[in-house]
């Protein structure tokens, strides 16, 4: 899964799974840095509006753009 599916096109679950598949937490916060990168949320959190339904995946990934 390489292109984060479109909102219209998918559901709730399928947006979930794709955030969980792309940003997997490896247990092992000095090698990973994700939750840096999303201001100590995990990425499900970081990306709920995307999740729900109510901003795209890029939109959401700008939040976190350095």
């Amino acid at each position: 899964m390489s292109d984060a599916p479109l909102i219209e096109e998918s559901s709730l679950e399928e947006r979930r799974a794709f955030i969980k598949e792309k940003y997997p937490c490896i247990a092992d916060c000095d090698m990973c840095g994700l939750c840096k990168v999303f201001h100590g949320k995990d990425p499900e959190q970081a990306y709920v509006d995307y999740i729900v339904g109510n901003r795209s995946f890029m939109e959401v990934s700008s939040d976190y753009k350095h």
